[in-house]
């Protein structure tokens, strides 16, 4: 597609054949073109694993941080710069686990950032170990027991955390992925997506197929994104135990609230501020 090549790099695309990252990516670069955006107006702000690869597969800026990071790095980028679009990119070891901190201040900060979290329920880059979202009995080679505690609901700690756009997206409808990533382009706040993807290597329970069986749509059941209550109730259907559970996807909620880098401070970019450098040498000399 014209809009896929428009935002696509030279980088050597490292994934596994068939891992659900390819479906985000190009929804990324669909939504990215439909949005008329230039690259030289985003940034992609990248975790540690094969979801921050997505940084490098993005022709725009891009930010590569620590793991557990992406969140602070995104938010300082967007505070010294508010006029970009900024975009974090992490997997639900990097925003659910390591930086699961951060993520639930993002939620109460509510910066005008889109985070998507990629969620194959396992940590894929190193070599199949649980995580924070996989479903119990799931069994990986380090614990062979299976899990035992319930899996981690994103989308119910955004809620309860203040959260400004709830999402959940599925890697096999690009499609509809790439409307909701418009979507939180859209929005003034924190555009947060948990996108539900099959690992090829290390999921074999929560398949592209085992997905495509569950999932529906929440615009077809006509669900009012600004009823917290509606959302909440659909959020708590999923993660849910039995195999015949139905997985919504959509927007589950959506309010208005002033996004954090326009409270209390100018809104431009600081290389647009005026300053006095006798004033900064000033400040630099009372903490020596």
């Amino acid at each position: 597609m014209a809009e896929d090549k428009a935002w696509s790099t030279s980088a050597e695309i490292t994934w596994c054949p068939g891992c659900g990252n390819f479906g985000i990516l190009a929804a990324l670069r669909q939504a990215l073109a439909a949005a008329g955006l230039e690259p030289w107006q985003v940034v992609v702000v990248g975790g540690i694993g094969q979801s921050g690869k997505v940084a490098q597969y993005i022709g725009a800026n891009f930010l590569h941080g620590l793991h557990g990071r992406a969140i602070p790095h995104a938010l300082g980028v967007k505070l010294a710069n508010p006029e970009l679009k900024v975009i974090v990119v992490g997997g639900d070891g990097d925003l659910y686990g390591e930086g699961g901190n951060h993520l639930l201040h993002a939620f109460r900060r509510n910066p005008d950032i889109v985070c998507l979290a990629h969620n194959n329920g396992v940590y894929g880059l190193t070599k199949g170990q649980a995580a924070p979202t996989s479903s119990p009995g799931f069994a990986p080679k380090n614990r062979e027991a299976g899990t035992h505690i319930p899996a981690f609901n994103p989308l119910a700690a955004g809620l309860a955390m203040g959260g400004s756009f709830i999402a959940r997206g599925f890697a096999g409808d690009i499609k509809h992925l790439a409307r909701l990533i418009g979507e939180a382009f859209e929005h003034k706040g924190f555009g947060f997506i948990d996108i539900l993807q099959p690992c090829v290597t290390y999921n074999h329970v929560n398949t592209a197929e085992w997905y495509r069986k569950r999932v529906y749509d929440l615009e077809l059941e006509s669900h009012n994104p600004l009823d917290a209550d509606a959302a909440r109730a659909r959020i708590l259907e999923w993660p849910a135990e039995g195999d015949d559970v139905e997985i919504p996807i959509g927007v589950f909620y959506r309010s208005r609230r002033p996004a954090y880098e326009t409270c209390g401070r100018p809104g431009q970019a600081v290389t647009r501020l005026e300053f006095d450098i006798d004033v900064v040498k000033k400040a630099m000399e009372e903490f020596r």
